[in-house]
Order: structure tokens, then C-alpha cells, then sequence
């Protein structure tokens, strides 16, 4: 059924507490077809019909047109209602504000025009580390060793907030970002101003972290992108998606006693990994729903994209009002989401079967408890299968008989937002605590124990439960309020262990409640890693090592002698809800955010108040980056390259541009100690992505990157085609630039999985690519690809980099016309041997949208992005400036946005 739309829009007006808002009346534009209608397009179609203008018709029909067949190839623009970012993703989005604003002036224009129309929240949440642990004052010595390390680029934000409007910084202390977006900044029902008159509208973001569907949980819709699609977000730009397929995960029955989040989550993760979910949403359905909390919910949307989708979505009912309610949201509130969601249709029913482009089902019944490792957070495993997980990593390796030996817990971590933003997870720790301090049982020396919540609020709660000092009787103080270990942010492993891997080459393990596991990702010497909940976390660190079957194998000894078992330590469902009820309090979650937005020590950084930012040539951390200018071109055309790297599968953007603490030996290292920095506390790649040449020095540096040209390559180089030498890999293109040769990134499936980090796209640019050809690529990594005008090309099944055998010498002939370039489009490409062959194949342009196609004929985002503020200046003059009310909001005005699409 085709449908045709009106052009005026359909507008009604609701009253609530607060007054009388006008809204989108979504029941009379859709009519009949909005209960088929999964929710995520519900709220895009609010979203067109409100922002979209003379193209609303048009992406309605597109979206009522999906139902049909639950597939489209109809683009359609959507706008967020904010940004989300944190530290370390927004230094480099800001450093590209900076130099584009300088180029801007330097070519006469006014810089002071490329401000957000979009407000901005960024945390500052990825540059804590663990530095120390174990003692009282862990905390405050880790986050002044934080400010100490960090405060260059800590004055850069600051200087952001003064010089960009709407753009808010919450400080060190204040959480991790998506933790402070469901307890603080999330509204799931919001109101904003147009033409003077207030809107009730749907909470939507955009965040520059690729677990920001985590909000997805408590029913606003969010997904992650990267810095580059963000920045042309906040200068008006849409997001240009098309109708997207929406999966459906049908969930029955009930979780077993016992059983937790983490667990289910897991279990999502490895059975949603079995299908291809690149560019497709996934929305959570069905009567086993209704039995999750908001919490639940949230552990299990945060692992969007491990499980590969955009969204992991949760719609809202009586579970999200209760939630906003415990974290302290007003009853007004509360109500006006309940009332408006009812009245839009926008209210979850456990027993509608939308219409789908596919499901499948879960039943919540046959969830165990679970681990995923020790390698990819797909391979979820029973919590007793770690011998088995782990016995392929120790083949042919020498046996250790001694402790610490192999499958030793170097690194316990209670860590990340995924398993640290529902009290009932950290309170189940507690409690196995508890237990084993009543037995008198304490980890091994050898490993490394930490706690970092995702909330201030976290300490207020387990303190008042008791089970703060429980933790910490067992080695679980807190020692920051940040991603920490999740991020790589670990610090320095136990010397115990670091003696017995260089003495013995034993292989330890990290068991932590994060989100990924990738080999060097948690630290650079650990190559294992298994995901837990943060109670299994506590008893593997009891436990000392994964060589056995946790679930009933004993874990320690008690002072009596008393052999003890995980069965002795887990506490049932009625223990965690008697301490919930005794620990939580909905006035904590005000108290602490409010405490930890008054920091001090952030209150007196000094920083520059001017439109432009006053580059320092000496800095290390901050450097005017080569590519935030107007460009030179299209990197399209038909042209012969160099392999630079041609790579397996599963290549993360951990294994491109890793985050993690910079090692002492290296190129980055003799870059910045040549620079008079100290090359025992050289800090995380992650602070120093505002220094491009610091960062181009670590690409490809983790040590399992392997480049398939020659099998001699170490990590971080490449064999220069023509000389023959094994070159640093910016070595190696800055003499293929010198020459005037292209160069191309070959690689297997699921190429940039992981991370949203833009800078795995920024370094590939600074090395010259112009395409990348993959079996497959993750989606957030083929946007930043496109967004540095550097062409994703999907290869045919039979053409994986395995079989290609490419070899130094050989060039890749791209025929990429920018005139004839579109959406999956067929690219023809010829591999021309050394030997004299050539071979011929047809790759498929991984490009969606129009836009896309704009971008990379332009040269990259960057590019586009000025040349829109040029030609919209003479308009810009004349248009109000969007006004931002005291909390942050933006004030909507339709003709306010000076580059919109």
C-alpha cells in the first residue's frame, strides 16, 4: 500500500502541569499504520514532520511507505535534539572547530559563524586511569595525577566553553557520559521553542561514543557516530539515514534466579552477532519486555555495538517512569512523559507484534550466567567454560607450574557504564563481598582490584547499604568515577605479574564488567580478557585465576579451613532487592552531580576567551590539525595505488588507533620524549588526539595487528614498494606523498569494529588513503571513512584479503568516477600484479546517502562543512542566532540553523 501525504503539517496541542505545548500529532498522520509501525519509526516520523520542511511529505511517505515490505532505499533527514560527547572524542572534534575557524579568518570570513546550533554536553570521563588502588585515598590520588596529566587540553575545553555556544562541559568526577545521560541529562519527553510557542517533543541524540544507545533503555532514541558526522551535526546538518531496516528481538518468559543483566546481555550479543546488522536498527519487543527494569534494559542497549546495530531500543512504559522517578526526576515530569507517550502512541504494549523487516526470538528463561572472552565480547561462554575458552590461546606454550602462571587474573575491574549504571548489579558485588569478607577471603597479591562507577551517586548508595566497606575489605574501593580499565585507562599491572611474564611468558587474563575484550584493548601486555557482571568480577578476583570451573569448583578457603563456592558467596534475588531498598534514595542522584559539577579545581582552570584559538607550537597535546582547512579536493578518481596494509579480520579501531597508555619504546614515544616529555608517564593515546603527529605515530601499533604483505612486517610498519625497507608506516607514505603515489587500506570482515573514534579514520587520511577495500566494514568507522573523503569499498565474497595475496610491488586500480560514484554502487577494480598479471572484480561503494556522496566529492566533511558557512555568511548576518535557555536547551527557531541541509 502506497501512501501520499498532505504537505501541511499535523499539529495539535496537549496540556499538561506545565502548561499547553503544541506537538506533532503522530495518531492523525499515520493514522491506522502507526501501530504497525515499530517505534523507532514512530519517532523518526515525528522528528520529518517537524523538522524536515518542504521535504516532510516526501519522508513520510517514505516511512509509511516502509511497512510494505519493512525495507526502504528512501533517504530521509534526522535531527537530534543535542550532542552527546566526552573528553577524548570532543578534543579532537574541538581541535577541528579551532583550525577551521582559523581557516576561516585567514580567509577573510568571519569564524565567529561556525558556532552549534545543537546544545552540546560533554563529559569528562575517559582520561582517568588507574594509577593506584587498593588504598583509602585512591580516589583523590588518581584524579589530581588526572588534572595533573590533563590539564593543557582540560584549558582547550574550557576555552570551547566560552568561545562556542551551548557547548557545556561536565568536569572530572561528574560520571561516565552515558551514566550521567540516563541519570542527569536524558528527558525521554522534552519541550522546546519554535516561532515562540512550546513544542512537546521526543528526546533524541546523537552521541560521539559508539555505546550511546545505552539511552535506548529508558525509550529515547540515540545512536553513535563519529566526531566528523557529529561536527556537521552541529552546524545544522541532518543525519541522512536511510528508512533503516528495524530487527525486532521478541523476548519471552523470565530470567532464573540468579541470573543477571550482564548474563542477558551477553546472550544478545552473541546471538545478534549471527546476522549482519550493519546500518539496521534493533527494537526489543514482546511480554518478556515488561519483566525487565529500566536497568536491565539499559545493561543490555549499551552493548549496541558489540551486537553490530544502531540502536538496541527499549520503548517506554511503566519500567521508564519508575526509573526517572528513583533517579529523581520531578512527579510533574514523570507525568508529562507518561501523558504525552499515550497520546502519541508511543507507548510500549507487550502484546503488539509490529510490523518488522525480521525477528527473532529470546526466551529470557534459558539465559545462564555467562562470561564473553577471551578475545571478542561475542563469544559468550557459560561463567564455568573458562579452561576451555582459554586452552587455544596457550598452545604451544611453555607450562607454568608457578603462581602467577597462565590464566592468572592480572586485572579485576568493576568498570564501564555497561554493568556500573545499574545499582542492582553493584549492589549484588556488594554482597558476594560481604560474604567473602564473613569468610575472611581476599585476592591474590597479584591482582589488580578496581572499582570505578559510572556515577557519583554509586558511592552515596553502597555506603548507605554498608557495602562500600565490604568492597573495599576485598580490594573494591573506588578509584575514580570514569571508564578506567574499560577504556585502557588501567595503569600498570601488579610487578608480580609483570616479573613472571617476561621471566616465565605466562599469559594472564583481565576479568572486567566492560564492554570489550580485544586483545591489548584493557592493557597493552594482556592479550585475554573475559566480560563479566560485577559480582562474578569479585569472585574471579577471590578466585586468583580462570583455571577452573568457577561455578563449582572451590574459590578459596575460609579461616576455618571451609572450602568455599560461588553457591556460598551469590546472593539470591530477594538479598539484592532488601539492600536495593535499603541503599537507594532518588535525592542522591542531585547531590553528587551537583557536588561533582562544583569542583574546585576545575572552577580555577584558567583558560583563553577568544573567537580563536591561540595555538602553542611547543604543545604536545594540542597541534593545528593538517586536515581541518578547505581541503584539496576529491580523493575519487581512477588512479593506481599501493597496498599500505593489507590485514585479516576483525581489525578494531583499537588495533588502528589504539587509546591506551602510550609504551615507552616507539615512535610516539621518541616523538613526544624529543619534546621534553617524561617517558616513564607519557599519559593514553587518548589525550593526545588534538596532536595529530603524535597519533599518526601509533596507528596500527598494537602487537596482533598483522599486515598480510609480508609476514616479517612488525606492527606499525610496512614494506616500502620501492625500496624494499621495512619504513614506519608514516615513514613509508610520506615517501609514497613525496612521489606522488597513492595508497589504498586493504582489509577482512568487520573492519573497524569497536570504538567510534574518528582518529581510526583521521590517521588512515594522514597516511595518504584513498580507499579502503574490506570484506565488510562496522558502520560508525565507514561514516568517519567517508567523513575524511576516503572511499569504503565492499569486496565480493570470493575476494577476502586472505586470498588476494597481495605483496609489495603489486598496485590496485580504482576506477571511482566522482561523477558517477552513488549510494552501493558498483566500483570497478584490477589488481595488477609485480609479476606482470592483473586480475579484474567489481567492488560495491559502501556509501547510503546522497549526502555521503556530497561529502566524498568534496574532498570530506571538513571541507564541506566551511564552504557551506561561506555561502550561507550574507544569510547568516541577517538570521537570529539560535538562543540556548539556562540549562543547555537550544531555543528552536526554524531558519536558525545558517548550513542545513
Amino acid at each position: 500500500m502506497t501512501h501520499e501525504t498532505d504537505t501541511r503539517e499535523a499539529a495539535a496541542t496537549i496540556a499538561t502541569d506545565g502548561g499547553r505545548h503544541c506537538i506533532v500529532d503522530l495518531p492523525m498522520a499515520a493514522g491506522e499504520s502507526l501501530q504497525r509501525l515499530p517505534h523507532i519509526l514512530r519517532i523518526m516520523l515525528e522528528n520529518v514532520l517537524r523538522n524536515a520542511g518542504d521535504d516532510a511529505p516526501r519522508a513520510k511517505d517514505a516511512i509509511l511507505n516502509w511497512l510494505s515490505s519493512g525495507r526502504s532505499e528512501e533517504e530521509i533527514p534526522f535531527l537530534p535534539g543535542r550532542v552527546l560527547m566526552h573528553d577524548t572524542t570532543c578534543g579532537p572534534a574541538l581541535v577541528d572547530i579551532a583550525g577551521m575557524r582559523a581557516s576561516l579568518a585567514e580567509a577573510g570570513h568571519d569564524p565567529s559563524l561556525l558556532n552549534p546550533v545543537l546544545p552540546v554536553d560533554v563529559s569528562t570521563d575517559h582520561s582517568v586511569a588507574v594509577d593506584v588502588f587498593g588504598t583509602s585515598d585512591a580516589l583523590l590520588r588518581n584524579m589530581e595525577r588526572e588534572f595533573g596529566r590533563n590539564a593543557e587540553r582540560y584549558r582547550f575545553m574550557k576555552w570551547a566553553t566560552r568561545a562556542l555556544t551551548g557547548v557545556r562541559v561536565h568536569p572530572p568526577g561528574t560520571g561516565i557520559m552515558h551514566t550521567l545521560n540516563l541519570e542527569r541529562l536524558a528527558s525521554v519527553v522534552t519541550t522546546s521553542r519554535r516561532d515562540g510557542a512550546s513544542w512537546a517533543v521526543p528526546d533524541t541524540l546523537i552521541g560521539t561514543d559508539s555505546h550511546t544507545p545505552m539511552i535506548n533503555g529508558i525509550g529515547v532514541l540515540g545512536w553513535g557516530v563519529g566526531g566528523l558526522e557529529a561536527e556537521s551535526v552541529f552546524f545544522g546538518m541532518p543525519v541522512m539515514i536511510r528508512v533503516p531496516d528495524i530487527i525486532g528481538v521478541r523476548l519471552t518468559g523470565r530470567l532464573k534466579q540468579g541470573v543477571l543483566a550482564t548474563d542477558l546481555a551477553l546472550t544478545v550479543t552473541e546471538r545478534l552477532r549471527r546476522i549482519d546488522l550493519a546500518d539496521r536498527f534493533v527494537e526489543f519487543y514482546g511480554e518478556g519486555v515488561s519483566t525487565l527494569s529500566a536497568g536491565d534494559r539499559a545493561v543490555i542497549a549499551n552493548m549496541t555495538p558489540e551486537f553490530g546495530a544502531n540502536s538496541g531500543f527499549f520503548p517506554i512504559d511503566e519500567q521508564t517512569l519508575r526509573y526517572l522517578r528513583e533517579t529523581g526526576r520531578s512527579a510533574e515530569h514523570v507525568r508529562f512523559v507518561e501523558e504525552y507517550a499515550k497520546r502519541q502512541g508511543l507507548w510500549f504494549d507487550p502484546k503488539a507484534r509490529p510490523r518488522y523487516t525480521d525477528t527473532i526470538e529470546i526466551d529470557l528463561d534459558e539465559v545462564e550466567v555467562s562470561l564473553a572472552g577471551p578475545r571478542r565480547p561475542q563469544d559468550r561462554i557459560s561463567a564455568g567454560a573458562t579452561v576451555e575458552a582459554l586452552a587455544p590461546m596457550l598452545a604451544g606454550r611453555p607450562v607454568s607450574d608457578g603462581q602467577p602462571g597462565h590464566g592468572s587474573v592480572a586485572i579485576a575491574a568493576i568498570t564501564s557504564c555497561t554493568n556500573t549504571s545499574d545499582p542492582r548489579l553493584l549492589v549484588a558485588a556488594g554482597l558476594v563481598a560481604r560474604k567473602a569478607r564473613r569468610f575472611g577471603l581476599t585476592p591474590p597479591a597479584w591482582v589488580k582490584t578496581s572499582l570505578a562507577p559510572g556515577s557519583p551517586a554509586a558511592e552515596l548508595y553502597l555506603r548507605r547499604a554498608g557495602l562500600l566497606k565490604d568492597l573495599e575489605a576485598v580490594g573494591f574501593g573506588i578509584v575514580g568515577y570514569g571508564c578506567t580499565t574499560c577504556i585502557g585507562n588501567s595503569g600498570p599491572l601488579p610487578a608480580i605479574i609483570e616479573q613472571a611474564m617476561t621471566e616465565w611468558g605466562i599469559l594472564p587474563v583481565a576479568v572486567l564488567s566492560g564492554n570489550r575484550n580485544f586483545p591489548g584493548r584493557v592493557h597493552p601486555q594482556l592479550e585475554a580478557g573475559f566480560l563479566a557482571s560485577p559480582p562474578l568480577v569479585v569472585a574471579f578476583a577471590l578466585a586468583g585465576d580462570v583455571n577452573r570451573n568457577i561455578l563449582v569448583d572451590p574459590i578459596g578457603r575460609a579461616a576455618s579451613g571451609e572450602e568455599i563456592r560461588l553457591a556460598d558467596l551469590w546472593p539470591s534475588g530477594d538479598e539484592i532487592d532488601a539492600a536495593l531498598s535499603t541503599a537507594m534514595n532518588a535525592g542522591d542522584y542531585d547531590v553528587s552531580y551537583e557536588r561533582a559539577e562544583a569542583s574546585e579545581t576545575w572552577r580555577v582552570l584558567d583558560a583563553p576567551a577568544t573567537d580563536l584559538f591561540p595555538w602553542d607550537p611547543g604543545s604536545t597535546y594540542i597541534r593545528r590539525p593538517p586536515f581541518a582547512g578547505f581541503g584539496k579536493g576529491t580523493l575519487l578518481g581512477t588512479y593506481a595505488a599501493h597496498p599500505l596494509l593489507v590485514l585479516g579480520d576483525d581489525i578494531t579501531t583499537d588495533h588502528i588507533s589504539p587509546a591506551g597508555q602510550i609504551p615507552q619504546v616507539g615512535e610516539a614515544a621518541e616523538y613526544l620524549v624529543e619534546r621534553g616529555e617524561n617517558r616513564r608517564d607519557l599519559n593514553v593515546f587518548a589525550s593526545r588526539r588534538g596532536n595529530w603527529e603524535a597519533m599518526v605515530r601509533g596507528l596500527f601499533t598494537n602487537k596482533s595487528v598483522r599486515n598480510l604483505l609480508d609476514p616479517q612486517i612488525a606492527p606499525g610498519f610496512t614494506l616500502h614498494a620501492g625500496s624494499g625497507e621495512h619504513l614506519p608506516l608514516w615513514r613509508a607514505a610520506e615517501r609514497y606523498a613525496r612521489k606522488g603515489s597513492s595508497v589504498v587500506v586493504v582489509a577482512g570482515e568487520r573492519y573497524g569494529m569497536g570504538s567510534s573514534r574518528d582518529w581510526a579514520a583521521k590517521g588512515v587520511a594522514l597516511l595518504g588513503t584513498r580507499a579502503v577495500l574490506a570484506s565488510s566494514f562496522e558502520r560508525i568507522h565507514r561514516s568517519n571513512l567517508i567523513g575524511m573523503g576516503i572511499l569504503p569499498l565492499r569486496l565480493p565474497a570470493d575476494r577476502h584479503p586472505g586470498n588476494l595475496h597481495l605483496r609489495p610491488g603489486d598496485q590496485i586500480l580504482i576506477e571511482a568516477d566522482p561523477n558517477r560514484i552513488s549510494p552501493r554502487g558498483p566500483v570497478p577494480v584490477t589488481i595488477r600484479r609485480a609479476s606482470g598479471t592483473s586480475e579484474t572484480f567489481i567492488a560495491t561503494a559502501a556509501i547510503e546517502t546522497g549526502l555521503e556522496v556530497e561529502i566524498l566529492r568534496n574532498g570530506g566533511i571538513i571541507p564541506l562543512i566551511l564552504q557551506r558557512v561561506i555561502n550561507a555568511e550574507a544569510t547568516s548576518r541577517e538570521t537570529p542566532a539560535p538562543e540556548f535557555t539556562g540549562n543547555g536547551e537550544r531555543t528552536r527557531r526554524e531558519a536558525s540553523p545558517t548550513i542545513r541541509r
